[in-house]
């Protein structure tokens, strides 16, 4: 298939200061010799989402905790889970900038920047819970700073609004639906330049976007029509479902070797995953993945060694009451990072 006065806060001493590190050992899943030790950074974060007229703050904040209670750390093998406080949710404008909590959003990315960098440091993977997609941001920025380079996005949505495709003062921009566009250099100074980075989080020549489902549709908003315009790889969940995850995964893997991308960021949206399978997320929808496509698409790109380490975000708990999708997502992230695709407890969910 074809492609279609910040520098104390990013210390680990301000790391240590910010967030709270439960050093936890737990037992190991079976992994192959080969794989690096794996920790857990907690994100509670919904800063990045706008607040539903039901409820006075999205509940992405909660997933770390319910996937942990729901044994992630078992699952993953994780020797170390560190948690990040929680930042506080405001509704209100921020002073200074048009972005949704984007002063908060700000000081809790050099928090998780200080995490990530620290885990990659040690030599680990951290896989990074969230939260709202804007966990990206400080997740990519650690690992810049220890030296990964590249962006393979997974997400329903491209993620790619910023000031030159809507009206800034007519609404906040929310982060969680800015996310890519923002790793790129495009938005507010704010949430594009970091210290120590020259340029963007990543280039557009080095970034991947794979899951779009909304990029056919004859009436997409102009932010769809925009990133079409970049140099940013894209693979639409449509060429995706007919080529199939195997190959997508390989093409994927290809396109990192021809750009001599070795560490590489991997996030995941888990709306990319079809409505049908997986409600309880901030913008369900259709088409998109199953489980058992999501692991194996997730487990191909794990086992290419080119993966510095991940981000996973936007369950909502509040929306699955039950916990049912929490198992679902605990044991699908278990199967990609550390086993065989062949004894996948979601079977083809």
């Amino acid at each position: 298939m074809l492609p279609s006065s910040d520098r104390c806060r990013c210390s680990r001493r301000s790391f240590l200061l910010g967030s709270v590190a439960l050093a936890t050992v737990a037992r190991r899943a079976p992994a192959a010799a080969s794989e690096r030790p794996r920790h857990l950074v907690l994100a509670p974060s919904n800063l990045g989402l706008r607040p539903e007229s039901n409820e006075p703050e999205p509940g992405t904040w909660r997933a770390p905790e319910v996937l942990l209670a729901a044994g992630l750390q078992h699952r993953v093998g994780a020797e170390k889970v560190i948690q990040l406080r929680r930042p506080r949710y405001d509704a209100r404008p921020q002073p200074g900038t048009r972005l949704r909590n984007g002063n908060t959003l700000r000081h809790f990315s050099l928090d998780l920047a200080a995490a990530a960098r620290a885990t990659l440091d040690a030599g680990a993977f951290p896989l990074v819970i969230g939260g709202d997609c804007s966990v990206l941001l400080g997740s990519l920025y650690g690992a810049r700073l220890a030296g990964a380079r590249g962006l393979i996005h997974i997400d329903g949505h491209s993620d790619f609004f910023h000031p030159g495709n809507y009206d800034t003062r007519s609404r906040l921009g929310s982060a969680a639906g800015m996310d890519l566009a923002l790793a790129t250099g495009r938005g507010e100074p704010l949430l594009t330049q970091w210290p120590n980075v020259d340029g963007p989080l990543v280039r557009d020549e080095d970034a991947i976007q794979l899951g779009d489902r909304e990029a056919l549709d004859p009436d997409a908003s102009p932010y769809y029509r925009d990133l079409a315009r970049t140099s940013i790889t894209r693979y639409i969940i449509q060429d995706v479902l007919e080529a199939g995850v195997e190959h997508s995964a390989q093409s994927v893997i290809e396109r990192l070797k021809a750009r001599g991308l070795t560490r590489v960021w991997l996030h995941v949206d888990l709306d990319v995953l079809d409505q049908s399978v997986m409600p309880a997320v901030d913008s369900p929808g259709s088409p998109g993945l199953t489980f058992a496509q999501l692991r194996t698409l997730l487990s191909r790109l794990y086992r290419s060694q080119r993966v510095a380490g991940a981000t996973i975000a936007i369950y909502d708990p509040t929306r699955d009451p039950e916990n049912r999708y929490a198992a679902l997502i605990v044991a699908t992230l278990g199967a990609a990072f550390t086993r065989s695709t062949d004894d996948d407890p979601t079977d083809n969910t």
